[in-house]
């Protein structure tokens, strides 16, 4: 076997295989061999048949050697995909992938050194059918392939820690920037308040005022409306004029708290805090992409 290029490991595994095989084999004939034998014994029992009793035993044995032959060949391709499956296994375990050339099965070359290698392997024992041991191929301890995959891990190891440092520094940006932004929005929101409270303390102060003027009119109208009544006409367009300055001044006092509010958005404390929620956002933003890139990445 020196010829396909195998280690002693190599060749033992090699002979164990063909060791087993040609059991199966051997017992498989012997099978065949019994169905001829049982055939002679059941059916040829006289000393002249018919032609259709030839064909019509022939065709019986022709049935049961099928058969068996066809048995055999689909076990024996089961138990090539069984030990193919085993070599697979165990390079896969080190990253690696095995290729097979399916026309070298038909090599006539190699088909006649593995012949000449099994008759002079069972020359001595032709008649033996033991089974040996089959250990697992061993896995690859010593350099070469091994350790420069060994290589490989330890650098894409080394590279998915750095990843996860980098990505729990991103994360904790990224909630330093989230507190930031929502203190910001409460400091808005407290101003904003504080600025509120102060335009409906005014509003009220000055709607208080004009009802007690209205209150005091009313007192008034009523007073000389007592005593006199030709002045109640009078009165009465003084009270109906009041009213309208009261719809004014409440139409004056609406208009002066919008214009409030759009000068309090327009001052300095306004813009800056607006600047500053704008500016969070946009950093919120980009740690975001940030994030989402690192973890693709990983």
């Amino acid at each position: 076997m020196a010829d396909f290029g195998f280690n002693e490991h190599h060749q033992n595994e090699v002979i164990n295989y063909m060791r087993f095989a040609r059991s199966k084999r051997l017992l498989r004939l012997k099978t065949i061999d019994s169905c001829f034998q049982d055939l002679k014994d059941s059916r040829l029992v006289e000393e002249t048949f018919t032609v259709d009793e030839v064909t019509d035993m022939l065709d019986g044995l022709q049935v049961v050697v099928r058969g068996e032959v066809e048995m055999e060949l689909i076990n024996t391709a089961h138990t090539n995909v069984l030990l193919l499956r085993q070599l697979f296994s165990q390079a896969e375990k080190f990253y690696l992938r095995l290729q097979t050339d399916i026309s070298e099965l038909e090599n006539r070359e190699l088909l006649e050194q593995v012949a000449e290698f099994e008759k002079t392997e069972f020359k001595s024992n032709s008649k033996g059918n033991q089974e040996s041991s089959k250990p697992k191929l061993a896995p690859l301890n010593e350099g070469g392939v091994s350790e420069l995959l060994n290589k490989e891990i330890s650098r894409l190891q080394e590279e998915n820690d750095k990843l996860r440092t980098r990505l729990r520094t991103l994360e904790s940006q990224a909630m330093s920037a989230l507190d930031e932004r929502s203190k910001a929005e409460r400091a808005l929101k407290d101003l904003q308040k504080i600025q509120g409270d102060q335009q409906r303390a005014l509003c009220a102060q000055e709607l208080s005022n004009l009802e007690d003027t209205v209150a005091a009119m009313q007192a008034d109208f009523e007073k000389s409306l007592n005593a006199n009544v030709a002045s109640q006409k009078e009165l009465q367009d003084n009270l109906v004029s009041a009213k309208h300055d009261l719809l004014r001044v409440q139409e004056q006092l609406s208009l002066a708290e919008k214009e409030l509010e759009k000068k309090f958005q327009q001052t300095a404390a306004y813009r800056n805090m607006k600047e500053i929620l704008s500016k969070k956002n946009d950093q919120i933003k980009d740690l975001r992409k940030r994030l989402q890139r690192y973890e693709s990445d990983e």
